[in-house]
């Protein structure tokens, strides 16, 4: 019978000193533990090692999705009260209705109006609540829907995790720096991590080899964030988030599986992505929906051979996905030995390549 994990399984002492408050001076120039759940070894690397392990016929899997501007400042009416908007998805474009965020969110009730803005150049009213932070708004705007987009996002700033802002605030590079060099789809509210550390020349260097790159959708909430709240894990809920797998990348997958290739799943949303859309006999197939699928141990993965993913904080889902794939107790080892030996953790931190 297999084990089953709790929560407190999943607990380690971090420091805050480890979690990277900037990303490296040059993306690209993390440093990367290698964990072989074959040979049950850890190894120390650069991110740039990456080429060494794949070639020909493998295949690795990226999440193409873009980090909106989603945090914004109104102001209320009437009182004049300073509000955080964080904008979570797009509810109905034609008439510019979203979920959000708002803190402090006691103060914010339906029928308020929120102004963005110096001059108030953008206002919106409360049209429904959602949960206790969760609020629906419309904004009022007098152009088309092909326009509101990035008006809307011109009144917002790049959503870096709050440890972050909190402790130096936001620096111009993030815009640039807090999006991965091949992400083109808008909808995230977080940056798939894993994918941060490739640059131009080392994606150039991959295809030269001869492996093969392709891409999925997952819009990161904030679901994978959250805190989980419950001792046995099968009675946790995930928010659910946008996935969306062409005809052409799973046609892709399932022929690199057929072929002997691996494929390489780059973070924790692809792995997710990809094992939200199987058939019963183990086929990738296209997608286009939702998932809030909780990935914990034990677990049986149906695509993916390889994960990269950055050093996550204690009782994360992130974590706890990461244990199901490379092994409880290999990962909690490597996890120790990244303590002991000062790696990077969170967003902007170094990053684990599992095999």
């Amino acid at each position: 019978m297999s084990e089953v994990y709790k929560l407190n399984k999943f607990e380690f002492d971090l420091t805050e000193d480890l979690v990277a408050k900037y990303p490296p001076k040059e993306r690209g120039d993390s440093r990367m533990m290698v964990v072989d759940r074959k040979k049950g070894t850890i190894e120390h690397k650069m991110f740039k090692d990456i080429l060494d392990y794949f070639g020909d016929g493998d295949l690795m899997l990226f999440n193409n999705t873009k980090v909106m501007p989603a945090r914004m400042w109104a102001t209320k009416e009437k009182t004049g009260a300073k509000i955080e908007v964080f904008l979570l998805r797009e509810l109905n474009a034609e008439q510019f209705v979203w979920d959000v965020l708002v803190d402090p969110a006691r103060k914010i009730r339906v029928g308020n109006k929120l102004y963005f803005g110096k001059d108030y150049m953008l206002v919106a009213e409360v049209i429904d609540n959602t949960t206790s932070r969760g609020r629906t708004l419309r904004f009022f705007y007098d152009g088309d829907s092909s326009t509101f987009r990035d008006y809307l996002f011109s009144f917002g700033e790049t959503p870096l995790p709050k440890y972050i802002v909190k402790q130096r605030g936001l620096d111009p590079s993030d815009k640039e720096r807090y999006q991965t060099i091949y992400a083109k789809e808008v909808g995230a509210v977080a940056a798939p991590t894993a994918g941060l550390h490739f640059t131009p020349e080392i994606m150039k260097r991959l295809e030269i080899k001869g492996v093969n790159i392709e891409e999925l959708t997952l819009h990161t909430g904030l679901g994978s964030f959250r805190n989980i709240d419950v001792e046995d894990l099968s009675k946790h809920r995930m928010d659910a988030e946008y996935v969306k797998i062409t005809e052409k990348t799973a046609k892709i997958v399932n022929e690199t599986k057929e072929k002997g290739g691996r494929v390489v799943s780059i973070g924790t949303t692809v792995m997710r992505s990809l094992e939200s859309s199987i058939t019963s006999t183990g086929k990738l197939k296209p997608y286009d929906g939702w998932t809030n699928l909780f990935i914990y141990p034990p677990y049986d993965f149906s695509v993916a051979d390889c994960m990269l993913t950055n050093f996550h904080v204690p009782k994360s889902t992130l974590l706890i996905q990461t244990c199901a794939f490379g092994g409880f107790d290999l990962i909690m080892e490597a996890y120790r030995q990244a303590l002991k030996e000062k790696y990077n953790f969170f967003s902007y931190g170094d990053c684990m390549l599992i095999l």
